[in-house]
């Protein structure tokens, strides 16, 4: 069981049968009234943000949130598919709905992590910075830099993303997947 003040950013608990992750908590006291913990929960099942307050009387159950590494291997018709790293045959397709926009910067062949929740799938996990290639990138031409000297280019994933004007077609770049911007070039063409 968990104390109001447990209920920090990063933790999963549960509530009303499903389970929440805190995205952000404040404790705070006003004037002469007792502590609350004032928490942005979203639901993991539905993906709905809620504002909860909890009171220091209040104990919270930690969910049982269980992890696993699976492989993702292709799209088809707005079903991604994956199997289990260790048998490729084992294989199962996880709805669009459900893996929200990390999608965009899913490779073929890449490993992820898996949120398991009462025996189902409930999302996945991609790895934070992801090295992916640029397929379409339109030339640097020198002095132009009205736009603030980026451009913007496609990955090999089919995502769009906003560079510096030195990227070219070909270049390997590593992207950080949570905020969906470029970090660095890892290899040139």
């Amino acid at each position: 069981m968990l104390e109001y003040n447990d209920v920090t950013p990063g933790k999963v608990i549960l509530m009303d049968g499903a389970p929440y992750e805190v995205l952000n908590s404040h404790v705070f006291r006003k004037q002469q009234r007792k502590p609350v913990n004032q928490t942005k929960l979203r639901n993991l099942i539905t993906g709905k943000v809620v504002d909860t307050s909890f009171h220091h009387t209040d104990k919270l159950e930690e969910a049982e949130i269980k992890t696993r590494e699976i492989k993702y291997l292709y799209t088809n018709r707005g079903e991604y598919w994956f199997c289990e790293i260790d048998t490729p045959s084992e294989r199962f397709n996880l709805a669009a709905e459900l893996l929200g926009t990390q999608t965009s910067f899913l490779k073929v062949n890449s490993v992820v992590e898996a949120r398991e929740f009462d025996e189902k799938i409930i999302g996945i996990k991609i790895p934070i910075k992801m090295e992916l290639k640029v397929t379409e990138a339109a030339p640097a031409v020198r002095g132009n830099t009205v736009q603030g000297g980026s451009k913007i280019v496609v990955l090999e994933t089919g995502a769009t993303l906003q560079v510096p004007m030195f990227i070219n077609e070909g270049d390997i770049l590593r992207v950080n997947t949570q905020t969906g911007e470029y970090v660095e070039r890892v290899d040139k063409a």
